[in-house]
């Protein structure tokens, strides 16, 4: 059966035929829009009509004038337009008024070209184990876009009508529901009020630092400290990018060695027994962390105007939630059961936990190398339900990131200045000599030493010119070549050395202060025994010597001095003649 609504001035009615028929006229892509039957309002369209309404009430021409500026100001319209609808109102009804369903609906304004490319795309990412949302796809075909020159191209949401009746498909297929998307979008808040959302991945890296709740030991067993722990990690997939693990107190250095470890191809030997690869790298194009000193540092600043990539400070401490979740996941499921774990809570901290603390800062490293590797990047994600963290990022890439030469990354390695070139191009560092190629023609100057900390057996060598670092030759550990050798290694060799040295130094110092001291004594005693001695010899020859002090030096006669001989030459001559 057939309805009329009708409006409330009486003139205007609006039929509404039967569910079956309205079905049938909106499935109906040729229909005219004349005939398209409204059923529901939107509240635009309730708006839209209260106000026309109120227009086409009589009223004179200075409130109507009135009453048509305020129609324009709620509507969002000018003037001109309003006259236009109610004109359009009055002649078509309220259908004239509202849009129209497309002709074309349920099908897509965008060639074949393009639904082939995107269909494709979102196949051919799905296949051994690879997984894509149709979110990556829309950005491959943003970039598909650029690479053609073509400034018009399929948005997202024409992405996602295309590949929606492939995924629902597959998931009818499947028989499994799908979770859909969790949460909303990821973005981030900047001190300055801007605000950074996460499109794809590389997009936004965040930084923090940490002190992991273990102890450590030197090589040699004896207790340190606990190391200091940064990691990069990407916002679009949760990947951990790269790491920084050491003793140094968070620095701008320390982010900069971290930041080359993300941004460079990471290769491990076989020591750390990886399953998997690390194969994350590239330039971010934003860095978003805390505004701690570090990060505020005109070394950072240096390092992001040269790699091309901005630096932004959280608005608030909760933006750092993902940071600050990591680390809670590598206390508690990768540290806990280590000898010398002290735990997060002071209050609970376990007995004798220094006491038994017995994995080396190279060792920490192997097995947290592994941890990452293996497994943190290697699980689903939970907002996406069946991607690992790993997958995420290399289908959220929107290309292949650029290869960095090692040398354009110098700037984020440490630096030790004043050191001088020995004759023969010879560099001292840590009690270790370097040697390097063309640094005998520098002997005598001062240079700069740029160095990795997990590996000091090769430096950098610069010399300071106009203001700027130039490389003059790598410099390698002599004896060291084939092997590697950590800062801290180095050290506790050092430290090791010394005390032994101290030791045998003090030990020798007292032995010559003793024996030179017991010989003095010794020839202090000899010296007054034989005084003695030679004081009793004169004191008992006293009473037989006689009185007359004549007889005394006849018998002990001085000894006279001998005259010089005279010769007569004459008569030597003549008894030489004859």
């Amino acid at each position: 059966m057939g309805e009329t609504l009708n409006s409330d001035d009486g003139n205007t009615s609006i039929a509404f035929g039967s569910s079956d028929e309205l079905d049938e006229i909106l499935e109906d892509e040729d229909a005219e829009p004349t005939n398209t039957i409204i059923t529901q309002l939107s509240d635009e369209a309730k708006l839209k009509m209260e106000v026309l309404q109120s227009l086409i009430e009589p009223c004179d021409r200075k409130t109507y004038g009135i009453k048509l500026k305020q129609a324009a100001e709620k509507l969002g319209k000018t003037v001109r337009t309003v006259q236009r609808l109610v004109n359009k109102y009055q002649e078509q009804g309220l259908s004239g008024v509202t849009e129209a369903e497309r002709s074309d609906k349920g099908g897509y304004r965008i060639d074949s070209g393009w639904q082939e490319f995107i269909v494709k795309t979102y196949k051919e990412g799905n296949k051994d184990g690879r997984k894509i949302t149709p979110a990556q796809v829309a950005i491959r075909v943003q970039v598909r876009a650029g690479q053609l020159g073509l400034e018009k191209y399929p948005c997202h949401m024409t992405v996602y009508r295309v590949l929606n009746p492939i995924i629902e498909r597959k998931e009818q297929k499947q028989k499994v529901r799908n979770i859909g998307w969790r949460g909303s979008r990821v973005s981030h808040q900047t001190r300055d009020g801007q605000t950074l959302d996460v499109h794809h991945s590389n997009h936004v890296w965040q930084c923090d630092h940490t002190k992991l709740d273990v102890m450590l030991v030197d090589q040699y067993g004896k207790t340190l400290a606990r190391p200091w722990f940064t990691k990069i990690t990407d916002s679009y997939s949760r990947c951990i990018m790269g790491i920084h693990l050491g003793f140094d107190a968070p620095s701008s250095l320390v982010v900069a060695l971290a930041m080359r470890h993300a941004m460079l191809r990471k290769q491990y030997s076989s020591e750390y027994k990886l399953h998997c690869e690390w194969g994350t790298y590239g330039v971010p194009e934003n860095l978003f962390t805390d505004g701690g000193k570090d990060f505020r540092s005109e070394h950072l600043k240096q390092i992001a105007f040269q790699l091309g990539f901005e630096c932004h400070l959280r608005d608030r401490p909760p933006e750092g939630g993902i940071e600050e979740r990591g680390f809670g996941t590598i206390n508690t499921d990768f540290l806990s059961g280590f000898y010398g774990y002290l735990g997060s809570n002071v209050q609970v901290r376990p007995e004798g936990a220094e006491e038994e603390a017995c994995i080396t800062l190279r060792e920490l490293h192997l097995l947290i190398v592994r941890y990452i590797v293996d497994n943190y990047n290697q699980r689903i994600d939970a907002r996406s339900g069946d991607q690992t963290r790993f997958q995420r990022w290399e289908a959220g890439l929107p290309a292949l990131p650029n290869l960095i030469e090692e040398r354009q990354l110098d700037i984020c390695l440490m630096k030790k200045t004043r050191r001088s070139i020995y004759k023969g191009g010879y560099v001292s560092f840590e009690n270790i000599m370097y040697r390097g190629d063309y640094l005998a023609a520098y002997a005598g100057e001062s240079v700069l030493l740029r160095y990795d900390p997990r590996d000091i057996s090769t430096v950098f060598v610069y010399r300071q010119d106009s203001g700027k670092e130039v490389l003059l030759s790598q410099a390698h550990a002599i004896d060291l070549e084939t092997e590697q050798i950590s800062l801290e290694e180095a050290k506790a060799t050092s430290r090791t050395i010394r005390s032994a040295g101290k030791q045998l130094s003090n030990k020798s110092i007292l032995a010559e202060v003793q024996d030179r001291d017991n010989f003095i004594k010794k020839k202090k005693k000899t010296h007054n025994e034989r005084k003695k001695e030679e004081q009793a010899q004169v004191h008992s020859t006293k009473p037989f010597q006689t009185k007359e002090p004549v007889e005394s030096v006849e018998e002990t006669p001085q000894p006279q001095k001998r005259r010089p001989r005279v010769f007569n030459y004459e008569q030597l001559r003549k008894d030489y003649d004859d």
